[in-house]
This record gives structure tokens, sequence and C-alpha cells, in this order.
């Protein structure tokens, strides 16, 4: 099924040819910077699993995303509910994981815009946050041009205290 698209984006289910992809990103060093480590291909499995999950469970998700004109996969953007315990979850999750080559594009800011929009029109989101960590300046740019607003810095419970990723800048957005 596709969810939505823009001028350039098709942002529809997920398909089996897209774990090979998928897998690649995980594991690429650079896309996974702000992240405390790689994944393997059997954690990307995991991951794959929990996203198809929670589209059973919630409607909504982590959408994979192609490029219309060459029906490429990219990555995903989406929506997670973020379970972990901190003073403004539980609460849905805006977030974005493009391969390397796809960056630079607009592709994550065109891809989150538009999924605001189908969050506010067909999901009935009131509101919706994103975090990164501290560190992750284009993450940070992308949360600023679709319209979100910085609220505070807190350290990731699940991030360990001893990387320089555990401090985490929270955005939100109401509709």
């Amino acid at each position: 099924m596709i969810y939505l698209e823009t001028s350039r984006l098709r942002l529809r289910d997920w398909e089996e040819s897209d774990l090979e992809p998928f897998s690649l990103l995980n594991a690429d060093e650079e896309v996974m910077k702000y992240f405390p480590k790689t994944l393997s291909k059997e954690e990307t499995l995991v991951f794959y699993q929990s996203i198809q999950s929670e589209f059973k469970e919630c409607g909504f998700g982590l959408y994979a995303v192609e490029v219309k004109e060459n029906k490429e996969f990219i990555g995903f953007i989406g929506f997670h509910r973020a379970l972990f315990d901190a003073d403004f979850t539980p609460c849905i999750e805006i977030g974005w994981r493009l391969k390397k080559e796809a960056w630079g594009k607009g592709y994550a800011t065109e891809g989150a815009a538009a999924c605001l929009l189908y969050g506010w029109n067909e999901l009935g989101f009131q509101d919706v946050y994103s975090f990164t960590s501290e560190l992750n300046h284009p993450s940070k740019n992308v949360m600023k041009k679709i319209g979100m607003n910085f609220i505070k810095t807190f350290d990731h419970p699940k991030v360990n205290r001893d990387i320089p990723l555990k401090k985490h800048v929270l955005f939100h957005i109401v509709e």
C-alpha cells in the first residue's frame, strides 16, 4: 500500500526486497553515526519485524521510502510510538533514516513534512515529537525545517551514559 506521495517520493508498505538494502543501510557506519552502533543483518530483521508489528497494532509506522523516478528504496520516514521512560512519553515520534547517497537532496524534509500532514489529517494526531543526539545537526535541521520547536535536552535512558550520544534534544509540534 502507498500511504502518501510527494513530488519525488513514495512512502509505502515494506516489501521483502527492501530487507537487503535496509540491512546495508543499518550496517553503514556513516548512516549510523548518531546511534550507539550499527546493526547486523539479524538485528535489522528484528527491527523490520517490530516495524511490521507496529503497523498491525497502530495502523501507522515507519514507512519505506522510494524515489518515484527509479523506484529505488532509500530508507524510512514515518512514525513510531516512543515508550521508553521519560517525562514526555508515551508519545508519537517522527523519524527518518536514509542511505547516504540520498542525503543533501531534501528527501528527509520533504517526506517528514508530508508525514506530518498525513498524521494530522488521516491519523488524527494532535502532536508529534522528535529527538536525536545533540550531535546530530542534520536531523536537528530537518526538525526545524518541518516546523518543530526545540523543547529541551535530556539524557536518553536507552543510551549508555559513557558515550557522547547520551545527550539528546527534544523537538515538538502541535497540529
